[in-house]
């Protein structure tokens, strides 16, 4: 049973006992073990095989108790106390939960007072108007729940990035293992590093292209062959996404490559730089028009050459401007994880993280970071266990008495503090004083409307204390869209004030996204690229910010976490002069 399936099932879990009213104390226990179980970059089942259950208890934010429901799971693939859950309520709740506007106390409400038990039912009285007249409701509710049931329908068309990733380079390094293959790699959206992706496409080259079809296609993680042949063969794995294996001649893998890993837009601007120059282009190579003779095919290097363009990086091949920059030799040189020194939005077991501040920065510093920021949640969000002002001036003194022995290295002192609905914030501006960093984030209140919610944002980075702004528009990719704002005025405030629009590198966020980033660039704003990381070993998770910067076209000088600490800290203190 993989992370992923582990996680899904504790997040049903969670769910359930929310609308069940069940001990919040028990219930924060499995929404943290969640966070640490999907961002785990070992497989569990590969921990409990090689340990047992003490290799799971090891993990932070995994006490005895989960460990053995990990271990019923990887034992029998189901949860006893799940099920028994789920035969207490309609099996249609779970996708109700879903919906962006229904929470467990609302879910409960539409099943007491109106016996809404699943999705069909609860468009049908939304449409009704009969939402409206329940307590806690109203008209604008009932139209955003609507507008939740849309989305929802949407979102299930494609799969994010951070799921269908991991999927490609398991079946890469499974098939890498073939001594017929030769050369094999991932194309299509999910090699551009697009935050949703529809299906995976891999290539290879290979003289024995159905000895490599058959051990694709009996893969333990396939559930389902949709096709098979010589030259393609079309999977759906146990995860519900489509897989398509192309076997290429060694000669055209390069022109393969960069038709299969598009766009459609791209794709069409090069075959019109072709024509013009009197080639033509398609997945087999490039040809002269008049006596169809194949010139190049082999790299993408050389497809770009022959076109005159400088070679063009995956993630910019979108048609916005990236073949005019190619043929001026502007292209960006595209920020790198390396040119990272340090992340500025991290939470450890003081609020809802995981671990320990010393664990975090242990593995910090393995990752070559100079410094990093604890930024704990304020205490309006109970659920993540947030800090009040007292907890968090003795964390302060701790983080003090921490970097006396690490120096060189830093803990900068820093809190992610709640933009309350009036855009008030969650800690005075005399705590705020104490911190090297102040993160705020909108956690409550989503359903806004646009003037409020710009507003009530535009108000915290007035604030001289606020240095970043978390996760803009709060959306969860393909579980909740963005919340109604301007980007624009918030945009041009930000750059005002000096106040910087963070890439949340979280998988399901990638907030403020790769467009939103481009913007920010061409008005001269730095951009913070953090983790949002609640346990130590989802600082990797920087690798899905990155990829959103590089598709924004920002380099290292536009990313304000790749300043050296003493740079870093004069830009974030300039606000407050």
């Amino acid at each position: 049973m993989t992370n992923f399936e582990l996680a899904n099932i504790f997040g049903e879990l969670v769910e359930l006992l929310e609308v069940k009213s069940e001990n919040p104390f028990k219930i924060r226990a499995y929404y943290k073990a969640v966070q640490v179980i999907e961002n785990y970059p070992i497989e569990l089942e590969n921990i409990y095989t090689k340990d047992g259950i003490a290799g799971l208890e090891e993990i932070s934010g995994i006490g005895k108790g989960i460990a053995q429901k990990i271990e019923e799971l990887i034992k029998t693939g189901k949860l006893v106390q799940l099920d028994e859950l789920k035969k207490s309520m309609p099996s249609g709740i779970l996708e109700i939960l879903k919906i962006q506007g229904m929470g467990p106390k609302k879910t409960k409400l539409v099943y007491d007072k109106l016996k809404v038990s699943d999705i069909q039912e609860l468009e049908k009285v939304a449409k009704e108007g009969k939402l409206r007249n329940l307590p806690g409701m109203g008209e604008k509710t009932e139209q955003n729940i609507l507008k939740g049931i849309e989305f929802r329908k949407k979102a299930k068309e494609r799969m994010p990035l951070s799921k269908a990733l991991p999927i490609a380079n398991l079946i890469i390094n499974d098939l890498k293992k073939l001594k017929e293959i030769d050369k094999i790699g991932v194309a299509g959206s999910v090699r551009r590093g697009r935050e949703t992706i529809k299906d995976i496409d891999i290539l290879v080259t290979s003289k024995f292209s159905e000895k490599v079809m058959k051990a694709f296609t009996n893969l333990t993680y396939v559930e389902q062959v949709l096709t098979f042949g010589n030259t393609k063969s079309s999977v759906v794995t146990k995860e519900g996404i489509q897989v398509d294996l192309r076997v290429v001649e060694n000669e055209s893998y390069g022109a393969s490559l960069c038709y299969f890993t598009g766009s459609k837009e791209h794709n069409i601007k090069l075959r019109e730089l072709a024509i013009k120059a009197g080639l033509k282009i398609n997945e087999y190579g490039v040809f002269k028009i008049n006596i169809d003779k194949k010139i190049v095919g082999k790299t993408e290097e050389e497809i770009y050459d022959i076109l005159k363009l400088k070679y063009i990086p995956p993630e910019l091949r979108e048609d916005r401007g990236e073949i005019e920059a190619a043929r001026n030799g502007e292209l960006p040189v595209l920020v790198r994880e390396k040119d990272i020194k340090g992340d500025l939005q991290v939470h450890s077991e003081w609020s809802d993280g995981a671990d320990k501040i010393e664990e975090i920065v242990e593995v910090a510093k393995k990752r070559g970071y100079e410094y990093i920021a604890i930024t704990d949640h304020s205490k309006s969000l109970r659920i993540a266990n947030g800090l009040t002002a007292e907890r968090l001036k003795e964390q302060i003194k701790i983080i003090k008495r921490l970097n006396e022995k690490l120096a060189p290295f830093k803990i900068l002192t820093g809190t992610e503090v709640d933009i309350k609905p009036d855009g008030t914030l969650d800690f005075d501006e005399k705590m705020l004083k104490e911190l090297d960093v102040v993160v705020a984030s909108v956690h409550t209140k989503f359903t806004q409307d646009k003037d409020e919610m710009t507003k009530r944002i535009i108000k915290a980075i007035q604030n001289k204390y606020v240095n970043i702004i978390g996760h803009l528009s709060g959306r969860i990719i393909g579980q909740r869209p963005s919340y109604l704002m301007d980007f624009e005025k918030i945009l041009n405030e930000a750059k005002n004030t000096g106040t910087f629009l963070e890439i949340n590198s979280h998988p399901d966020r990638l907030d403020i996204t790769d467009i939103q980033a481009h913007l920010a660039k061409d008005n001269g704003m730095l951009i913070p690229i953090n983790t949002d990381a609640h346990h130590k070993l989802s600082l990797a998770d920087i690798s899905f910010g990155i990829i959103t910067a590089r598709r924004g076209w920002l380099e290292k000088k536009d990313v304000l976490n790749a300043l050296p600490y003493k740079e870093l800290i004069t830009k974030l203190h300039q606000k407050r002069e």
